[in-house]
């Protein structure tokens, strides 16, 4: 079983630019992450990152976290609106879909989930990309992890972190 995580920041630190997190990625970030997504059972997002970004489309089953009772992604047949903790939809998720579980975001949702200590290993990406906003310390997330290895493609450098 493994919860793992998944984020991109520009290299100040930025989650967003223009409103969504494409504008601080990467054409080698964009890659990455889409191959990495067919490896899990079940991708979980915020209600905001849900709103914000192109999720109408995922190759998993897709849980919305909101308050809301409307879907932001009801166009995805994949995607299933609930309205509990984080906690909790780890663990339902778990149970409904299988033990391999994502968390693309947003930054709010990742920190709670790191307090809580519920993130296995975390893939976080930087770009050079700079001047965004929703400013998240990646540095600091990298030392809730016992172990981290670093690559890099052309500008954007890649972290697998993990306990």
């Amino acid at each position: 079983m493994s919860t793992c995580a998944s984020l991109v920041v520009g290299a100040d630190g930025s989650t967003s630019k223009a409103g969504s997190s494409r504008g601080v990625g990467s054409s080698a970030d964009r890659y990455v992450f889409l191959a990495r997504r067919a490896e899990f059972d079940v991708i979980i997002i915020g209600g905001n990152t849900a709103r914000n970004e192109p999720y109408a489309r995922t190759p998993v089953a897709l849980v919305v976290l909101s308050r809301s009772d409307l879907n932001p992604v009801a166009e995805n047949p994949k995607s299933h609106l609930w309205n509990t903790t984080p906690a909790q939809a780890i663990a339902r998720a778990r149970q409904e879909f299988g033990p391999r579980i994502l968390i693309e975001g947003g930054g709010a949702l990742l920190t709670e989930l790191l307090a809580d200590r519920l993130i296995d290993e975390f893939f976080l990406t930087v770009t050079p990309e700079r001047g965004g906003e929703n400013i998240f310390d990646w540095r600091q997330v990298l030392n809730h992890f016992a172990h981290f290895n670093e690559s890099q493609i052309d500008q954007t450098l890649f972290f697998h972190a993990q306990n």
